[in-house]
């Protein structure tokens, strides 16, 4: 492996998991909406992943032989999807939203299950950062051995 591709490969990483905090951000400020656009509750949004591998022919023939092939390129966000789990009833009767029978159908998001895949987001970020900078440190002392 170069250290150009796992740069790459940690900088795929920072992208994904920036936009899986994007995603959980969204889903905690709208822990309480009721009607959205399409009508109806929130719906908790989730978001998958994918490993890149993906290359031009030559581009895998020249990694092939370069690298043997043993490494992946990095991850990307395959799709963001909505989780369609019902959200909870609550008996509210003056709420606008409430049915005939007085309950309001809530989002299905559990804010104790987004601030632990906040966490999760955050600690793969600062991995990746952490990545980067090592393997910065080691192009540094490889241009030392010139000296």
């Amino acid at each position: 492996m170069s250290f150009f591709s796992a740069l790459h490969t940690s900088a795929s990483g920072l992208t994904a998991q920036r936009l899986r905090m994007d995603v959980i951000s969204q889903n905690v400020a709208n822990v309480s909406t009721t009607r959205t656009a399409g009508g109806g509750p929130y719906k908790r949004k989730t978001v998958i992943f994918q490993e890149i591998k993906d290359q031009s022919p030559f581009a895998k023939v020249l990694d092939d032989f370069l690298n043997r092939g043993r490494q992946g390129k990095g991850v990307r966000v395959q799709k963001v999807v909505e989780d369609q789990f019902p959200g909870p009833k609550v008996y509210d009767p003056s709420h606008p939203d409430a049915d005939a029978e007085g309950y309001v159908t809530m989002p299905n998001v559990n804010i104790v299950e987004e601030m632990v895949n906040m966490i999760s987001a955050s600690r793969s970020y600062e991995a990746n950062v952490t990545a980067i900078n090592n393997t910065k440190a080691m192009i540094a002392k490889t241009l030392e051995i010139g000296r």
